[in-house]
């Protein structure tokens, strides 16, 4: 493993880890088309920590939420980076819903992490991420 680089499926991540995760950033979310290939976005995103969840409000309509509600359970990644050499990938499994409250926390965490409000388009939805799985470089 290369120097600096760390793999782990341990709880809790370290306190670097997650003031990385914390930081306003943004990240690059992947997921899988129905063809098996990868469509990889960028993403504004919220890590809870106690939950293991990663969630990106989006719409229904948008490829990556098309993505994974045509293969429900499948694994996706969600990667930040600094300006220099540090990243942060996370890594799990997801699922997309439009269901009022899951929304609404969605938007109440995007507004503490961003400082503004989401926009809240049109048929809104949240990607949920259960994550198992977390990579990092000099973090």
């Amino acid at each position: 493993m290369p120097a600096g680089h760390r793999d782990t499926q341990s709880w809790p991540l370290s306190a670097e880890i997650e003031a990385f995760l914390a930081a306003d950033g943004q990240g690059i979310l992947t997921t899988l088309r129905p063809d098996g290939t990868l469509h990889s976005v960028p993403v504004s995103f919220t890590w809870d920590s106690e939950a293991r969840l990663a969630r990106v409000m989006t719409v229904g309509r948008s490829k990556k939420a098309r993505n994974l509600s045509q293969a429900p359970g499948s694994r996706v990644s969600l990667c930040q980076r600094d300006n220099v050499s540090s990243w942060v990938t996370l890594e799990g499994t997801g699922t997309v819903s439009d269901d009022p409250e899951r929304l609404a926390d969605g938007a109440r965490r995007y507004a503490e992490r961003y400082g503004k409000d989401w926009l809240n388009p049109p048929g809104p939805a949240i990607i949920e991420i259960a994550v198992d799985r977390v990579m990092s470089r000099n973090v």
